[in-house]
């Protein structure tokens, strides 16, 4: 059943992974806790022989991702084969990982090799930065450039593995991924995506070209806050392969709890999704017509320098809103005032969250600078929320002078 086409993405995302319809056995079935299985005769071909290498709660998982990152449609030309319809899932490979974390760092790692060059953005994730220092140190050459304007274009000659974050976290610049991508494969370079912020219900990256759609299952993909988690979906067994060792060498693996967990929450991806992005949407509009917050942006946003590119590629624009403050105390001054929006980092959650992203160091940011993650509130409560927490921070400003 879990093969099928299953139509538009709030119905495929309901039903993604589940195994065939058995009598009396649920629809989900629960997470399987093992770190050994019986294992007769010979190895090869076991679908279970060891807990660090498979598991069935994350296969069924591995498989409902795939369904939503390559759902059916035309299959790749093949020969005898033009024009037949794929099923949800078919040529996808799936990989989860412990955490985001380790799904980024097994497409790096594995792909890189010293003397090579790898090109990366450099106002992607702050993590980003000691992952370059890593590669650095391992004899691979890191070139970096900018987000925006597919600034990525002109360092690809000579390289293995383009890095994209579309959108980047957290200025929320976007590139034109399906430009990047042709040209680096004209040059003979894979190309990976972190499609963390857009999830795939927002975007394709594997649609729009890239060789690796990787996530952060801790984020928006399972969207209670209350599990790590990450993942890699490749096109090529191959690659998906060398991903996949990586996990089993390093021991990145899932847990199962963790595993099933967000199986759960994928059946409520679309609807949380959706809501998030029309909130953050008012949030946005609504920033924009405070006089002391300045450099509003959201992919959605009419006017906003990515929209035009954000709407060729993705379906639905995501959660966050980044803006500016008049400095760190201002700032400050504003989250300590919000009522429904928890002071936290990370993203995606159903509780909306802010952070003043400078506290962490690793960002290129004012001091000022706040990112907002718009959860399952009311977008008038949330709107009604910020506009008192900024008047609150104004006015104490104002007593302090």
């Amino acid at each position: 059943m879990s093969s099928e086409h299953h139509g538009t993405d709030a119905t495929r995302v309901v039903r993604a992974g589940l195994p065939e319809e058995e009598p009396y056995a649920p629809p989900l079935p629960g997470p399987v806790f093992a770190a050994h299985y019986h294992l007769p005769g010979e190895v090869a071909g076991a679908p279970y022989a060891y807990g660090r290498d498979a598991n069935p709660t994350w296969t069924v998982l591995e498989r409902a991702i795939g369904e939503l990152e390559l759902p059916a449609g035309p299959s790749a030309p093949e020969a005898g084969d033009s024009g037949r319809a794929r099923r949800d899932g078919e040529g996808a490979h799936t990989v989860v990982f412990a955490s985001g974390m380790g799904a980024i760092s097994a497409v790096l790692f594995s792909q890189a090799r010293p003397g090579g060059a790898v090109v990366l953005p450099d106002d992607g994730y702050n993590l980003l930065v000691p992952l370059r220092e890593r590669l650095t140190a391992l004899g691979v050459e890191v070139r970096t450039a900018p987000t925006a304007g597919d600034a990525q274009l002109a360092l690809l000659d000579g390289a293995s593995l383009l890095w994209i974050e579309s959108p980047s976290n957290p200025g929320l610049d976007v590139c034109d991924i399906r430009r990047l991508a042709d040209a680096a494969h004209e040059r003979g370079a894979l190309v990976a995506v972190d499609n963390t912020l857009a999830t795939p219900l927002g975007q394709r990256p594997l649609e729009l070209g890239a060789d690796f759609s990787v996530g952060s299952g801790t984020k928006a993909l399972t969207g209670h806050g209350d599990v790590l988690l990450g993942h890699v979906t490749c096109r090529d067994p191959e690659s998906a392969a060398s991903v996949r060792q990586w996990r089993k060498l390093v021991g990145a693996i899932p847990g199962p709890m963790e595993a099933w967990l967000a199986h759960r929450s994928l059946a409520t991806l679309d609807v949380r999704t959706k809501r998030q992005a029309e909130g953050a949407l008012a949030v946005a509009r609504a920033l924009l017509e405070r006089p002391e917050v300045t450099g509003v942006r959201h992919p959605g946003l009419p006017g906003d320098p990515a929209q035009a590119t954000a709407a060729r590629q993705m379906r639905r624009f995501g959660c966050v809103v980044s803006f500016t403050l008049p400095g760190k105390e201002y700032a400050q001054r504003f989250l300590e005032a919000l009522r429904l929006v928890d002071e936290a980092t990370s993203f995606g959650g159903a509780r909306s969250t802010a952070e003043r992203r400078g506290r962490w160091g690793g960002d290129a940011v004012p001091e000022g600078f706040v990112r907002l993650s718009v959860g399952l509130e009311d977008p008038d409560d949330l709107v009604a929320d910020i506009g008192r927490a900024l008047d609150t921070a104004a006015a104490a400003g104002a007593g302090a002078g």
